[in-house]
């Protein structure tokens, strides 16, 4: 049986073209079960209907024309009940309705059973047999769990994408509504253009050659046609990105080096490939290590790999390509991996947006856009890019929500909701540098979480306090070995002295979960719970000493270094970490040889991750100077889901009850311990998650240097008093949607409605 179930499923997989592989299974189930019939039926949640897409026992002239109810008949019975239906006799069923196209007349045994997919039925699968009898529970059984699979299949991207454009299952005309994640905020109107890249290493065929010293001279020359084309790019940048985003351009240009790429290439050249296959065999190997790691930042970077190595290949085989032709109206980019190469090419004055079929909110691509202020939204999964193109396109970057072809009365309306997002982020935009009080005078401090360009980001805005949380496990990702002592020094320094009136606190390494490192493999049934945070430090003490060291050199003349522990779950952990703190001071110390020397030891706090630490605050507080909640993790522990895994992320939500209710206990614990305490999660830079934050008791918040105004902004358009009004309130809800209406709400009163309707 098992060994039949994946023979149908791999078949099926390999079947291109959704009418084609739903042939192709019921062919297959019918003749493995050895019955006379099995049918598919999908849902067709519009028009509330279920139709007969695919059989093979019945009449292949019904298929695409039979449709039924979602409550009529036994199939509607089977998706009404979502479970198996298995009768003897069908057409005894009081539920039985006869459809006369179908021509099952001769048909009695029936057992059907629905494809359901993240709860949403998606169809029914049928097998139908002419002699009265009961399927077995072994045939059950089959049926269903093959039902479980398809339905993995069916919502594959190509096939969904295909549900739109199949006659069959044709949704009505006009406008229709897509989601997918939101890579970048912000709303945008016009024509969809699809990049369509003709010459790809994915589809090419390995050849060899019959001249290597051409190869050569052919690579070369590709190379340098491509680095001219990179610098053009990267020139045509807005001066003012931060520098992270023009060091992705850096980073094409290194891997152009003679020294990267093409040392590799040039070998496989003399080993007797062409170059294009030469280029090929090495990117592949490239992007596969990129691919294999857990870190969604790292996975993206396989996409960069590709995307610089298709365009060195497109100057390979044609040389003279002429440049990419854009229109000159308002437009919204449509591709299935969007590159910041890509954005780079586009005119700036007509790209409104951009949609990535694949992708994450890590890809240079969503960073980029971020940075020039146009919405993204990514990993869309469930269509195909040329039935977007030439289309009329609204996006919306807060919620990830397309809408395509509107109705011209939705234009206007969204033209205007475009007027009033731009009018609000200039108001935004010109109160940034205000101090982030509230109308009955109670401040708020502001911070930055940050991993790549402290210096920049800090220097755009006036108005934040330090930073709350750095990262620094970002510079070893970048790297392929530990970082020596003297290179996390320089870093750290650099951060420390350009800002000596600002608290820079620095998260001791924090790799594992979904961070490993490429020279640490760590390979975990279970990575969130297992080798990570202060676990990987303390266990190997020698990476944490040379960090402590950096740190503790970095702060020397200096009194702004906090240090802060990640993933804390013991007060053995602190202790343990404390003692290598100390020792690592007095090294330092020693070695200075200083007898002036003013350095002190850092303030030391602890991250809450864990929900354990709650109930021991008053203990920790003895061994700690301050506590910052990482609202990210924590939520994820309460809640027992993984947010990054799409079978249970919409479970993830940081305005669950429960969540809201620790976040009230952890302040309130604070508060009365007389221990400074931040929020550095994502809550802190949503707008209903800071307004709540605020009337717990919570006065300093860090958030990701986007997030900063919005939030300036709304603290200067509330009163405290009123936000623990809304607590109070909220606190009594059971349900987290009705939480977040309520506190929407309460933004719409008070004038930050534009906020709320793009989705905060």
């Amino acid at each position: 049986m098992l060994t039949t179930l994946k023979h149908i499923v791999q078949e099926v997989s390999r079947t291109p073209g959704l009418d084609a592989a739903l042939n192709r299974l019921v062919t297959l189930v019918k003749e493995a079960m050895q019955v006379d019939s099995c049918s598919i039926y999908l849902a067709n949640y519009e028009q509330q209907q279920l139709i007969l897409t695919a059989t093979n026992g019945l009449d292949q002239g019904a298929v695409g024309k039979v449709r039924i109810g979602f409550y009529e008949g036994v199939i509607g019975l089977v998706g009404q009940r979502e479970e198996p239906l298995n009768i003897e006799n069908v057409h005894q069923h009081p539920r039985f309705k006869h459809y006369p196209e179908v021509k099952e007349e001769n048909y009695n045994a029936f057992l059907g059973t629905p494809i359901i997919y993240q709860r949403k039925v998606l169809g029914v699968m049928t097998m139908q047999q002419r002699e009265m009898r009961r399927f077995s529970l072994d045939e059950e059984a089959f049926l269903v769990t093959l039902a479980a699979q398809i339905a993995l299949e069916i919502a594959n991207a190509d096939m969904l994408g295909e549900l739109i454009q199949s006659e069959s299952m044709a949704l009505p005309s006009g406008q229709q509504v897509i989601n997918g994640v939101p890579g970048s905020s912000g709303l945008a109107l016009g024509i969809g253009v699809t990049w369509n890249q003709q010459i790809l290493l994915s589809t090419l065929v390995n050849r060899r050659h019959k001249n290597e010293a051409y190869e050569i001279i052919a690579y070369r020359d590709a190379v340098e046609i491509t680095r001219a084309e990179v610098k053009q790019l990267s020139l045509g940048l807005d001066e003012s990105l931060p520098d992270d985003i023009k060091a992705i351009f850096s980073m094409y240009d290194q891997l152009l080096d003679a020294n990267s790429l093409g040392r590799e290439v040039e070998k496989r050249i003399k080993e007797g490939w062409n170059a294009a296959t030469s280029l090929k065999l090495v990117v592949e190997e490239y992007a596969a290590r990129f691919k294999a790691m857990q870190d969604p930042y790292m996975q993206e970077r396989a996409v960069d790999i590709i995307d610089l190595s298709n365009r060195i290949l497109g100057y390979i085989l044609n040389p003279t390509k002429k440049p990419r032709e854009f229109p000159d109206k308002p437009f919204i980019l449509v591709a299935d991996e969007i590159t910041a190469s890509m954005l780079a090419e586009c005119p700036s004055e007509m790209l409104q947006g951009v949609i990535s079929i694949n992708g994450s909110q890590n890809s240079h691509a969503a960073i980029l856009a971020r940075a020039i202020g146009i919405p993204a939204i990514m990993g869309i999964a469930s269509i195909l890019p040329s039935l977007l193109d030439q289309k009329t396109l609204f996006i919306d970057g807060y919620s990830g929500m397309i809408t395509i072809s509107p109705e011209p009365q939705q234009i206007r309306e969204f033209r205007h909701l475009i007027a009033e997002e731009k009018s609000l982020h200039e108001r935004i935009d010109a109160m940034s540098n205000e101090p982030s009080v509230t109308l009955d005078h109670h401040e708020m401090h502001l911070y930055l979480n940050t991993g790549l360009v402290v210096k920049q980001e800090l220097a755009d805005n006036d108005n934040i306090k330090g930073v709350g949380l750095f990262r620094t496990e970002i510079p070893f990702m970048q790297s392929d070995h530990f970082p020596p002592e003297q290179a996390q020094y320089e870093l750290y320094r650099s951060i420390l002295e350009a800002n000596p009136d600002k608290d820079i606190t620095m998260r001791t390494l924090d790799i594992g979960g979904d961070k490993p490192l490429s020279y640490l493999p760590i390979v975990e049934d279970n990575p969130f719970l297992g080798w990570r945070g202060i676990r990987v430090t303390l266990d190997q003490p020698e990476i944490f000493l040379v960090q402590a060291r950096a740190m503790i050199r970095a702060s020397e003349d200096y009194t702004n270094l906090q240090i802060m522990l990640p993933m804390i779950t013991t007060i053995a952990e602190v202790k343990e970490a404390k003692r290598l703190l100390k020792q690592a001071y007095y090294e330092v110390k020693e070695e200075l040889k200083d007898p002036l020397s003013t350095m002190m030891m850092p303030k030391l706090g602890i991250m809450l991750e864990v929900p354990a630490v709650v109930y021991q605050l008053s203990q920790f507080a003895q061994h700690v100077d301050f506590f910052s909640v990482g609202s990210n993790d924590l939520t994820q522990y309460l809640l027992a889901v993984d947010r990054n895994n799409p079978r249970v992320s919409s479970l993830y939500n940081s305005f669950h009850p429960s969540v809201l209710a620790v976040l009230q206990e952890i302040a309130t614990q604070a508060n009365k311990l007389e221990k400074p305490i931040t929020v550095c999660g994502e809550l802190a830079g949503d707008p209903a998650g800071a307004v709540l934050l605020m009337a717990m008791g919570y006065q300093k918040l860090s958030m990701n240097a986007h997030n900063i105004r919005k939030i300036n902004w709304v603290f200067r358009s509330i009163q405290l008093h009123h936000t623990q009004q809304l607590l109070a309130d909220v606190m009594s809800l059971d349900n987290p949607d009705e939480v977040k209406i309520q506190v929407d709400a309460f933004l719409e009163t008070h004038g930050l409605g534009g906020l709320v309707r793009a989705g905060g």
